[in-house]
């Protein structure tokens, strides 16, 4: 039996989830997009998960497609794919809509498409050895994976449009110097850094951080006043929670607060 493409562990209150096509620089493939897929179904199906954590074996955190099967032979016509619309678009709605925080660790190479699902999570950090490269350009592609939305938004338009027309590799200290990313550290920090910071968010008020991902996602098409309005609303919904209650009592009594995260509902 071949080994899983992907690897989950779980901890308490999140998971680590493993690219885990080492030898192919955890580039994607069908097979690889479908257990992604598998894995973050029975992480959100799970209240205790409060927390992804998303990396990559060996080498690099993801190289994007695998080209193996993308390549020609003499006299054959390219194939529109549908990979994008099949695989990496909902991937990349997916990570924004889970109703907890996702961090990923890159540990190495992260190019193309890998580039950009890692800046598709709510936190980035990278070890100092690791790299970001829109790689696209340098095989006549577009940048896909919502890269032309995140990067800009992320980095400013100069940065992000020679970033992608060059093609060159950006490494992690400058990527954190321009605010691309939250965080790099050494390469044997990296993974202790993105544990506890899951530990953190597993014993977190997790309805509230969800309620703050849906406010920061509708931020770039919001005018001021339609997003006054959505704070306002999930203000509402957020005041309603047990964990808000919590946090206060918690507040009042001097102690560390006990929330219940994703099993917190809103009261009638």
């Amino acid at each position: 039996m071949s080994e899983s493409s992907i690897l989950v562990t779980r901890d308490a209150g999140f998971r680590i989830v493993t690219l885990n096509r080492p030898a192919r620089l955890n580039a994607f493939n069908d097979s690889m997009h479908e257990e992604l897929r598998a894995a973050i179904d029975d992480a959100e199906a799970d209240e205790d998960c409060r927390a992804l954590l998303l990396t990559g074996a060996g080498r690099a955190f993801c190289a994007g497609q695998d080209l193996s099967d993308r390549l020609l032979k003499p006299g054959e016509k390219p194939v529109p794919r549908e990979s994008l619309e099949k695989y990496y678009n909902p991937l990349v709605r997916r990570l924004g809509a889970l109703p907890f925080p996702v961090v990923a660790a890159v540990n190495g190479v992260a190019a193309g498409a890998g580039a950009n699902v890692a800046l598709a999570c709510d936190i980035v950090i990278a070890a100092i050895s690791a790299s970001f490269t829109q790689s696209f350009a340098r095989i006549g592609l577009v940048p896909d994976s919502g890269g032309t939305s995140i990067l800009p938004r992320l980095i400013g338009e100069a940065r992000a449009r020679a970033l992608m027309l060059t093609a060159e590799p950006l490494p992690a200290q400058r990527a954190a110097e321009w605010g691309m990313i939250w965080r790099c550290v050494d390469d044997q920090e990296l993974m202790p850094e993105a544990i506890g910071l899951c530990r953190k968010f597993a014993e977190a008020p997790t309805q509230g951080l969800a309620l703050i991902k849906r406010a920061l996602a509708a931020s770039p098409t919001n005018s001021l006043d339609e997003q006054l309005d959505l704070e306002r609303d999930l203000q509402r919904e957020a005041v309603m929670s047990p964990d808000y209650a919590e946090g206060v009592r918690a507040f009042m009594e001097k102690r560390k607060p006990v929330f219940s995260g994703r099993k917190s509902r809103p009261q009638d």
